[in-house]
């Protein structure tokens, strides 16, 4: 491709992108296709020859855009939000044109310069200490970014460790190194993110995760007791990892009670605000970091709620020098002749190459401006409350835990397996994507506002769909419900008081309002006159000796796989999993099952352990990982140990 033909293609790529984000909502939002779909749309091998620009640009459409979650769109409520923007674009296009690997200040002086200066904007904007400013008086801090909030987090352990090791040795001096790390112990919440527990396997420093209160929140008491019981057994604190804005249910540890602990036992605190950073923007919400003075380091994704793209994630530190003591290597061909007096990046991070991230950064906030950052956290914030004020007034739902900036949890009133197929409807139509999470053993639905074009007319319509397959799945277990919701004229007055218009062209609860009158319901809710037989089968009134049998039970293989992490809740979406290989082998294919056999026909029958049969086959030592729900992703089967079926 010569100049000139990328100057038309790339004019013409841009057209496909702005139609692409304007007419985003227009798409199905989660793709309907199997694992190795692509598979048979492209040939076994690379093209020899070179092939025609139209030809590649025609397979956008035909091969990439039908396995595409399409995370900007107003329905995508899964997960936090990963937006974008049009300075952003411009900025990454503008980047990876000039394309410089500013490892050190002479590999790229604008590339670290820039960076310097956009993380200090950043840190005012958020209300940071100023400990953490690169050009303040006394300061030994500063910030730089990273690729993600996991990264950041295992370099703060490996820097908190580093130091720790360096301090043991000085009453230790004969001791080796690995015997040291040995006896390190690092702390977290049970809501605390994976990332937590993989750096924790990286570096080889156990993790303790920590019950939290009522409100899913870690509190000082809580660290004090476990890092007094853990010197007692000859283990050396040295890392606490505090959440502000978890991934269950966007709770918050308690800085205020954490900080001054860690300070007494000299622990290094690190702060993971991943999504809920971005929302220190704006200064209403900086009462929920609370104690941020005591942090040695703090992170979050302006690529999650900040509409800079993936990746582009800020880490700063009250101390450099403890950071670069752990990554700095310096071999000659490195070196130049500022080295010592210039910030040289590469002694900040694992890898040595960097991206010039920060020029993205920069147009984000200079084409916005503070203010307009902030009227878009507070525009996201209030749709959430919008919603969450729909879901409360509906007797079929409740919301089991508090909402906090854009993230609502909810699920339908009754056994979790409601809850699950109402998911279940939402993710086959492809109309909104949402996934699960649990509280306490109970399933529930994230609703996240994730996009900057999302509208009140969008999550009007979300809530409609959600109703709608409510009504559907307790029809279909419990006969004819009659709704008492709000009519369209309610939510007409509830839109105006949040001072908007309710355009009426399409009554949107239409279907909903006009269910069958037959079958009405007595005073009592509707979910009291569920049988025991519908209840789920891990419930703790089962003794724990007594087997379990699925045969006359309606089991939930999702609420099953969430909920059985021994109390530990919402820390993730799932189970910790080792999927079982040849499944095929435990019950040969055509042969009938024995009445007490383990297997059986998944979703027809779901089978059932007993509980410590159940746990025996997990090892829940920290945080779970990710396994492929079926309702996420399309699968026909989970992704576990028990994936066992004939």
């Amino acid at each position: 491709m010569e100049p000139e033909e990328y100057r038309k293609r790339g004019k013409e790529l841009v057209d496909y992108i702005c139609q692409y984000l304007s007419t985003v909502r227009e798409r199905r939002v989660n793709p309907d296709v199997q694992p190795g779909y692509m598979r048979t749309l492209l040939p076994d091998s690379a093209p020899v020859e070179s092939e025609s620009w139209e030809r590649i640009f025609r397979d956008i459409e035909d091969i990439i855009m039908p396995g595409m979650v399409h995370w900007q769109s107003p329905h995508m409520h899964a997960y936090f939000p990963a937006l974008t923007s049009w300075p952003s674009l411009l900025g990454d296009m503008l980047a990876d044109a000039i394309n410089c690997l500013g490892f050190t200040w002479a590999s790229s002086p604008a590339c670290t310069e820039l960076e310097i200066n956009v993380m200090d904007w950043l840190a005012k904007m958020l209300g940071l200490p100023c400990h953490f400013l690169h050009h303040y008086p006394n300061s030994k801090g500063g910030g730089v970014l990273q690729s993600t909030v996991s990264e950041s987090t295992l370099i703060a352990l490996l820097a908190a460790r580093k130091n720790k090791i360096l301090e043991m040795k000085t009453s230790e001096p004969d001791s080796d190194d690995s015997y040291l790390n040995s006896r390190l112990i690092a702390y977290a919440s049970n809501q605390a993110h994976s990332s937590v527990e993989k750096a924790g396997l990286i570096s080889l420093v156990k993790v303790r995760f920590l019950p939290v209160d009522e409100n899913f929140c870690l509190r000082g008491d809580t660290l004090k007791a476990a890092v007094e019981e853990d010197r007692n057994c000859g283990l050396v604190p040295v890392f606490v990892c505090a959440t502000l804005g978890t991934t269950g249910v966007c709770a918050f540890d308690n800085l205020a009670e954490l900080g001054p602990v860690c300070a007494k036992e000299k622990l290094w605190l690190h702060i993971d605000a991943a999504y809920a950073g971005t929302a220190f923007l704006c200064p209403e919400f900086r009462t929920l970091m609370t104690g941020v003075d005591y942090a040695d380091s703090f992170t979050f994704n302006p690529s999650k709620w900040m509409m800079v793209h993936f990746d582009c994630t800020a880490f700063w530190v009250k101390d450099k020098y403890k950071l670069q003591q752990t990554f700095s290597v310096n071999p000659i061909y490195l070196r130049h002749a500022n080295t010592g007096a210039a910030t040289d990046f590469m002694h900040w991070q694992i890898p040595l190459s960097r991206r010039f991230r920060s020029l993205k950064l920069w147009f984000v906030i200079r084409s916005f401006g503070v203010k307009n950052l902030q009227a878009h956290i507070r525009h996201g914030a209030e749709l959430a409350k919008y919603f969450e004020l729909m879901v409360t007034n509906d007797h079929m739902f409740e919301v089991p835990a508090k909402r906090h900036l854009g993230l609502v949890v909810f699920r339908l009133k009754g056994p979790n397996f409601l809850t699950e197929e109402v998911l279940a409807e939402l993710t086959e139509s492809g109309k909104m994507y949402l996934v699960p999470a649990t509280i306490n053993d109970k399933l529930i639905i994230r609703f996240t506002v994730t996009s900057q074009f999302t509208t009140r007319e969008d999550i009007l319509r979300d809530w409609s769909l959600i109703r709608q397959s409510a009504i559907n799945v307790t029809n279909l277990h419990h006969g004819p419900v009659i709704s008492s919701c709000p009519t369209p004229s309610d939510y007409k007055n509830t839109l105006n008081t949040f001072n908007t218009k309710y355009d009426d062209k399409e009554n949107v609860f239409q279907k909903i309002s006009d269910q069958p009158k037959h079958g009405a319901l007595q005073d009592k809710d509707w979910v009291e006159s569920i049988s025991d037989d519908d209840l789920d089968p891990f419930d703790d009134c089962f003794p724990e000796n007594e087997p379990v049998a699925s045969k006359h039970r309606r089991a939930s293989f999702l609420y099953k796989y969430c909920s059985v992490q021994e109390k530990k809740t919402v820390r993730s979406f799932s189970c910790n999993s080792v999927p079982v290989h040849n499944a095929e082998k435990l019950v040969p294919r055509g042969e009938p099952q024995k009445e007490d056999s383990i297997v059986s026909n998944i979703p027809g029958k779901v089978m059932i352990l007993e509980k410590n049969a159940f746990r025996k086959l997990i090892k829940f030592y920290s945080v779970p990982s990710f396994p492929e729900f079926r309702i996420q992703c399309g699968l026909q089967f989970p992704c576990c140990p028990l994936e066992a079926f004939v």
